[in-house]
C-alpha cells in the first residue's frame, strides 16, 4: 500500500481516542499512519494517550499552536501529511463518530483509482445513530440545498470521513478556504466535484457536539459565496 496518513483533529476525547487509534493499528496496514492534531483547547488526557501510541511508529501527535479551531486543524493535518510524503490522505474523527471498522472501504476505493472517496450516511448501508431529529433534518436538507445551489450530485454533502489521492490536495491553497465550521465539508466536496469520486456508506455516531443557529446562518452565507470564491482556492 502506498504511504497513507490519517488526519484526525482531536480535543478532550480521552474516553475514545485510545480505542480509535488501536482499532486503526489492529488492521495491520504496513504503510498506514495516523496524525492526530491537537491544540490548547484540549484539557484532559487526550494528548497523553496519543503520545503513548507514538512508540508503535504508527502515530505522530501534532500540537498545532496556531490553531483557530477544528477546521484549521484539518487543514494543518493535510499540510503535514503532504510534507511527510503521503500519497493518500484520509480525514476522520477521533471522538468515536467515525468507525475504524469502516476504514478498509476507503482504502479499497483509493486502490480502485478514485481520486476522492466520501463517507455517506444517506446511501444504502449508511446511517446515523444518536443524532436528534433536527440534526438529521439539517444534514439531509443541507445536502439537497447544496446540490441545488452548487450543481453537485452527492448523496451526502455535509459529512466528514473522506479520503484523497495526494495530487487532489496539492491543488488547493488551504489558506483560501472560507469555512471555519460545519460548512467546511460541503466546501471541500464542491471543490472536488470534477475529480473522480465515490461515496461509501458510513455509520455516523453522534457525540456531544451541538449545532447552533449561528453556525447554520454562517453556513448559508458561505454556500452562496463558493462559486465566486472557487478560483482563489486552486493554486495557479
Amino acid at each position: 500500500m502506498e504511504k497513507t496518513i490519517i488526519v484526525m483533529p482531536v480535543a478532550n476525547e480521552e474516553e475514545t481516542i485510545g480505542a480509535t487509534l488501536q482499532g486503526i493499528i489492529d488492521f495491520g496496514y504496513e504503510n498506514l499512519f495516523v496524525y492526530p492534531i491537537i491544540d490548547s483547547y484540549s484539557k484532559d488526557k487526550t494528548e497523553e494517550i496519543i503520545r503513548s501510541f507514538e512508540s508503535t511508529g504508527k502515530v505522530k501527535c501534532i500540537f498545532y499552536e496556531k490553531s483557530t479551531g477544528v477546521i484549521s486543524c484539518y487543514l494543518e493535518g493535510y499540510r503535514q501529511a503532504l510534507k511527510d510524503g503521503a500519497e493518500r490522505i484520509i480525514e476522520m474523527d477521533g471522538g468515536g463518530s467515525h468507525l475504524p471498522s469502516e476504514l478498509p472501504q476507503f482504502i479499497e476505493a483509493l486502490d480502485e483509482g478514485y481520486e476522492c472517496v466520501f463517507g455517506s450516511r444517506f446511501i444504502k448501508g449508511g446511517g446515523m445513530e444518536n443524532d436528534p431529529l433536527y440534526r438529521r433534518i439539517l444534514s439531509g436538507g443541507g445536502t439537497v440545498l447544496a446540490n441545488v445551489v452548487l450543481g453537485t450530485k452527492l448523496k451526502d454533502m455535509t459529512s466528514g470521513y473522506e479520503a484523497f489521492q495526494r495530487h487532489v490536495l496539492e491543488q488547493f491553497d488551504f489558506d483560501e478556504f472560507l469555512s471555519t465550521g460545519h460548512m467546511y465539508q460541503t466546501e471541500m466536496k464542491y471543490y472536488c466535484r470534477n475529480f473522480t469520486t465515490k461515496e461509501v456508506p458510513i455509520h455516523y455516531i453522534a457525540g456531544k457536539s451541538s449545532l447552533k443557529f449561528k453556525a447554520v446562518k454562517e453556513a448559508l452565507v458561505i454556500l452562496f459565496k463558493l462559486k465566486k470564491h472557487e478560483a482563489k482556492v486552486f493554486k495557479k
